[in-house]
């Protein structure tokens, strides 16, 4: 498993409504965020590594309604606190 992180520009009033829409529907959808800037929502997604990331995020977050538009970001490795 990868993750990816989908930075998504939605339709104006439409941002919370996006986001229960993909908390509800795809299931590769780990967390969604509300934020501010450029775009309105920031979802990290975990895709199978034979998952093709295109057309993921095409078919599935573009796709959803009230989407204007998306950024995404590929990720390499996650680190965390030795700490246990």
């Amino acid at each position: 498993m990868r993750a990816i992180f989908v930075q998504m520009k939605c339709q104006m009033g439409h941002a919370y409504r996006v986001a229960q829409l993909a908390v509800d529907t795809i299931e590769e959808l780990s967390e969604i965020y509300s934020t501010s800037g450029q775009y309105d929502l920031l979802g990290k997604f975990y895709l199978d590594d034979a998952q093709d990331t295109g057309l993921f995020v095409t078919e599935r977050v573009q796709t959803l309604p009230g989407v204007a538009d998306t950024y995404t970001l590929i990720t390499f490795n996650a680190f965390a606190s030795a700490k246990g």
